[in-house]
């Protein structure tokens, strides 16, 4: 029995001694795994980041443009494209990448939300004049126009802020906007009739909800980059300016005030009301070089909005018209949009015996002065409208139409006039004020779902109000020679191909 016992007791020792071994060499237990869960608050695509209590939502598009009779990215045909001549493109192409970051955070204010909006984009180089410019990888170039496009690689920034208890911080559209920007129905970028912000516009602004779909926003804008249109010394005007549509010096002073923004908006299963009203400094620099020459004072402008969408109409479902009108005094962007040029030429041909050729020129601006007077604002109004049909739900069509008018005053057309006759030789019947209209219409095809071909057409019209001909010099950037050319009405015809994925 004693030996019985020494041999279990042994053999348990042994296996204790095994065991400690065995259990030494096994790894440390990990911690627990912590999945991705998916967050439900805030609607499809949003997760939660992990350990937190944040959603996030990553989105954007791809997309590849090739615009057919225009020197940019399907806007108005000026510039180089207005020269018509062997030193503009006869298309252009552009690809780019938007990338959206969503994140929204439940707090005892309400949703805590920021979100940013990146894009990256490719687009063909453009050419200037006599000296084309040749692009390479690093997108280096030369930008001429407010519309123009560089060739080579470019990163924008179109949305980025926070959104916190009705408040808005940061870079995204105006509360001045209606939802379809300057796009009632597709359509170029160039669409007078209202303002757009759709690459954002810095600003602080509050809105509050009254239930039944009903708000109201108030806002401080930053009108520096695309709410500023020219502020013009006239008695600086010169015949090489005068003939791109530039009728004066640029004298915009230093900012001295935000734009001040409210809208009101009704937003209902039938479609959506809104008006909206902005206040706008014209701050001008001095009169001549210097201080001592002096400057005129600050002058207010002002510009409302009205909008009307309409929704599911009895044509089909997810039919909509979506309609707006704007009314500007002094703020002019807010009708010819951040997109818009500010001062174009658009050359065509002519009948008239002893002219080169013919040109049809138009400057924008919200105040001009001459040396010792005060600003006088220009005035304009427009409208912009579209109507969308579906088809199937893999096809829709669309048609769309805008026209816009600007008119200078009593101040404004005499000495715009005068420096014509005086610096370019005008003989006829002179008024610097224009109308412009713009009709298209595009077939998007939609084969699987977020993936669409877009074929869009537009015709433009510039109603130019003088009649006659001047003498212009040199143009070298459009390669004109100085010549007699006819002042006259132009056409101008764009096509858009587009191709996008959104994800």
């Amino acid at each position: 029995m004693k030996m019985v016992k020494s041999l279990v007791l042994g053999s348990a020792a042994a296996l204790v001694a095994m065991s400690g071994a065995q259990a030494a060499d096994l790894p440390v237990k990990a911690k627990a795994v912590e999945y991705v869960r998916i967050c439900s608050l805030y609607g499809a695509g949003f997760f939660y980041m992990p350990g937190t209590d944040t959603c996030i939502k990553f989105g954007g598009y791809v997309r590849a443009d090739t615009i057919l009779g225009s020197n940019n990215d399907y806007g108005f045909a000026g510039g180089v494209t207005g020269s018509r001549n062997r030193d503009s493109n006869y298309f252009t192409s552009r690809a780019r990448m938007d990338l959206t970051v969503d994140t929204r955070t439940a707090t005892e204010y309400g949703v805590l939300r920021t979100y940013a909006d990146l894009v990256f984009t490719w687009t063909g180089g453009s050419y200037s004049g006599s000296s084309p410019t040749i692009y390479d990888n690093s997108g280096a170039g030369v930008s001429t126009g407010t519309n123009a496009t560089i060739g080579g690689g470019q990163l924008g920034l179109y949305h980025a802020f926070i959104q916190f208890a009705g408040f808005t911080f940061g870079r995204t559209v105006s509360i001045f906007d209606t939802p379809w920007q300057s796009y009632p129905a597709g359509g170029p970028d160039t669409l007078p009739g209202g303002s757009n912000h759709v690459t954002g516009v810095n600003q602080v602004a509050y809105t509050a909800e009254f239930g039944q779909g009903v708000s109201a926003s108030v806002a401080l804008e930053d009108p520096t980059q695309y709410d500023q249109s020219n502020v013009w010394n006239l008695s600086g005007a010169t015949a090489v300016g005068m003939i791109t549509g530039a009728y004066g010096v640029g004298d915009i002073g230093g900012t001295r005030s935000p734009d001040f923004i409210g809208s009101v908006r009704v937003d209902q299963a039938w479609g959506l009301f809104q008006f909206s009203l902005v206040g706008h400094d014209n701050h001008a620099a001095y009169f001549g070089l210097t201080e001592p020459t002096g400057h005129p004072d600050d002058k207010w402008g002002w510009a409302a909005q009205a909008a009307l969408s309409i929704k599911n109409i009895p044509t089909g479902p997810g039919d909509s018209i979506n309609l707006q009108a704007v009314y500007t005094d002094g703020a002019t962007r807010y009708n010819f949009q951040s997109l818009f040029p500010q001062a174009f030429a658009v050359y065509g041909g002519t009948g008239l015996a002893g002219a080169y050729q013919s040109v049809g020129l138009f400057g924008l601006a919200d105040t001009v002065f001459v040396a010792g007077s005060q600003q006088e604002t220009v005035k304009t109004w427009g409208f912009r409208g579209g109507y969308t049909h579906n088809w199937t739900p893999n096809w829709a069509t669309s048609i769309y139409g805008a026209y816009g008018q600007l008119k200078y005053g009593t101040l404004g057309k005499a000495t715009i006039c005068g420096n014509f006759t005086t610096l370019l030789g005008f003989v006829g019947s002179c008024n610097p004020d224009f109308n412009i209209g713009v009709i298209g219409g595009n077939i998007v095809w939609t084969p699987v779902k977020n993936f669409a071909l877009t074929l869009d057409v537009n015709w433009t019209n510039l109603d130019q109000k003088n009649s006659g001909t001047i003498v212009a010099p040199v143009s070298l950037g459009v390669a004109k020679p100085a010549a007699v050319y006819e002042l006259k009405d132009q056409n101008a015809i764009n096509m858009l191909l587009r191709a996008q994925r959104n994800f």
